[in-house]
């Protein structure tokens, strides 16, 4: 026997859910212990999202052991809590490369496997899409079940809500499993409330509650008592009367650890028909004492030592995110009109300290950034500096709001648009490729990316100071490693400036943001000069003009699709301007950048130094030849 297989006696049996269902109910224990196990030892290999993925090792074995996967559909919410799905479905061995370029995706996506039934990586889409799936097997007369699972955050978007108020009246069969972590458990999940789960989710009482409605419809005010009567008993001791308005018939809470309680609810649940909900209390970092006392720590890990856990490191260079952090809070402290908010990435945005300093100007407004936009446009109505801390790749989810709630009214809402560019390991539906694209294109914006951390302290700045809609778009990680100018100081409106300086007229690097360190490195090897352009809107156009007349080749850099782009701006212009230079136009491509390492993404795609000359050889090349 192999060391793996004495110490996996059960999990090395299982490469796929039917090997899981031939297994004793007694010992599924023994397999959420290896399981768990397994998670712990394998992600502090290659890091990854830990501590929900612990939470949710019964849950995970308990639906594939009582549903027909993957005949019937699992449709998960985000996606990081899939681990144990993707290792008890045939992707175990591939958990060593998990999240690396050609490995295994983070997240659920269709090509991986059949398993994986819908692709994810935002929240709140479960419940539509499981719905969708529903109704299409009731179309087509086919008897799958459609399940989908929910975490307490992901409840927080509208989205959710709005999939369940549809639900409710097409009355499809779906199960629809809030998998909540973010409370203990409390005594009602205990020895009545397993009891009373069962009763509520067996055929039975349901076909007895059917029964009972049909003679008492003829007295109307009878059914109204009765219902009623049962809503109020239930709830007593559960806290499902918002989700039996929907439509749902609503179980739980019960305990999502305990799979002598999920089994045989599920099995239940798995007999009714129409929409049903079921709420289970789930625990994140569930059985490594770690993660449990710090749940948050243990999210998002990189590489660690399994058994002396995350220790802290030497201190790191500074990130983009924390230079941020700090001006919010020398910001506030000069301006009580500014107002910090976040849809529920406090930690991820760099809030933290601006929380604890300045918690009456606060505003965590959870999963649920449209909301937080239109929040922040009627704080600008009244006076006051919002300022909304948010992913490139989440802003995506609140353009509407954008465009008619902000930018339309020009509105002074200043947007921290965070881990703009390519993420690395959370692969395309994290990475931030559109942000100057589609802000670009809307009027009244004001859209900037710095080129090193000092300047994204003064674009910071001056985008707040700005009055209007503005954005400053910066990536994720540190930056080259400038010095901090710690005074508030802000930057004249839409000017570059020259970086680096020529006698050869042959080519002029005009570089946004994050890529003006590799066109300086490349430079060098060109002997081209370099512009640090700092704004994609407005645009400098009496730079881009002078660089035009004095050279044979322009080259825009940025990372961001180039369809649509900072590139697309200054063909814009030269066109405008009636200017014949040449452009070329170096970005990211016109498809999703997978996951990896972003370093080797970015040289993959030749916006690394080397790729860059490379790039403008071969266009010298065509234009001399």
């Amino acid at each position: 026997m192999t060391e793996s297989s004495k110490k996996y006696a059960l999990l090395d049996t299982i490469t796929l859910p039917a090997e899981l269902r031939q297994l004793e109910r007694k010992d599924l224990a023994q397999l959420a212990d290896e399981l768990r196990e397994f998670l712990i030892e394998s992600v502090s290999k290659t890091g990854g999202h830990l501590s929900s993925n612990l939470g949710t090792v019964e849950l995970t074995i308990a639906l594939h052991y009582v549903f027909d996967t993957p005949d019937d559909r699992l449709v998960w919410d985000v996606g990081h809590q899939t681990y144990a799905h993707k290792i008890l479905t045939g992707r175990r061995a591939g958990m060593a490369r998990l999240r690396m370029q050609d490995g295994v995706s983070g997240f659920p996506r269709r090509s991986e496997s059949e398993y994986d039934t819908f692709g994810v990586g935002h929240s709140s889409t479960s419940i539509s899409a499981a719905l969708g799936m529903a109704v299409a097997a009731r179309n087509k007369g086919e008897g799958r079940r459609v399940v989908a699972v929910i975490g307490d955050g992901a409840m927080s978007a509208g989205q959710a809500f709005e999939a369940l108020n549809n639900a409710g009246v097409i009355d499809a069969n779906l199960l629809v499993i809030l998998n909540d972590n973010d409370m203990s458990i409390s005594p009602p999940v205990g020895a009545l409330n397993k009891y009373l789960a069962r009763l509520f989710s067996g055929r039975t009482f349901n076909a007895a509650r059917r029964a009972g409605e049909k003679v008492l419809s003829v007295v109307p005010s009878m059914l109204e008592f009765a219902k009623r009567a049962e809503e109020h008993v239930k709830g007593m001791i559960v806290p499902g009367t918002l989700f039996e308005e929907f439509g749902f018939n609503y179980i739980g809470p019960i305990d999502g650890h305990d799979l002598d309680s999920l089994i045989p609810t599920l099995e239940n649940l798995k007999q009714l028909e129409g929409p049903q909900f079921l709420h289970v209390i789930t625990r994140k970092g569930q059985g490594y004492k770690l993660a449990e006392t710090d749940p948050v720590l243990y999210h998002g890990v990189s590489k660690f030592d399994a058994a002396g856990g995350i220790q802290a490191g030497k201190a790191a260079k500074l990130t983009y995110t924390q230079v941020f952090g700090d001006w919010l809070c020398d910001m506030a402290a000069q301006d009580t009109r500014l107002i910090g908010i976040t849809p529920a990435m406090r930690e991820g945005s760099g809030l933290v300290r601006f929380a604890q300093e300045y918690p009456d100007r606060y505003f965590d407004v959870g999963i649920a950034e449209q909301h937080a936009m239109t929040f922040a446009a009627g704080l600008a109505c009244e006076g006051m500096r919002p300022v909304l801390a948010i992913y490139s790749t989440f802003l995506q989810r609140a353009y509407d709001q954008l465009i008619h709630d902000v930018a339309l009214q020009n509105l002074p809402v200043m947007l921290a648009i965070d881990r703009g560019g390519l993420v690395g390991a959370d692969g395309a539906t994290h990475n931030g490729a559109f942000d100057l694209s589609y802000l670009t294109c809307l009027p009244n914006m004001l859209v900037m990316t710095p080129s090193d951390e000092n300047e994204c302290r003064k674009m910071l700045t001056t985008a707040y100071r700005h009055d209007g809609p503005s954005a400053v778009r910066y990536p994720r990680g540190s930056g080259p490693g400038a010095m901090l100018d710690t005074t508030l100081d802000s930057l004249m409106i839409g000017k570059g400036e020259i970086r680096r300086s020529t006698g050869s007229p042959r080519v002029a690097l005009l570089a946004f943001g994050s890529m003006l360190t590799p066109a300086l490195a490349a430079a060098e090897t060109l002997d081209a000069t370099v512009a640090n352009m700092r704004f994609v809107k407005p645009l400098d156009r009496d730079l881009v003009a002078e660089l035009a007349k004095n050279h044979g080749l322009l080259v825009s850099i940025e990372e961001n699709a180039l369809i649509g782009g900072a590139g697309a701006e200054i063909a814009r212009c030269l066109a405008e301007l009636g200017l014949k230079t040449p452009l070329l136009r170096l970005g990211l491509p016109d498809h999703f950048v997978d996951h990896g390492d972003s370093a080797a993404l970015l040289a993959q795609l030749g916006l690394d130094s080397a790729g860059i000359v490379t790039s403008v050889n071969k266009a010298l090349n065509g234009i001399v030849d």
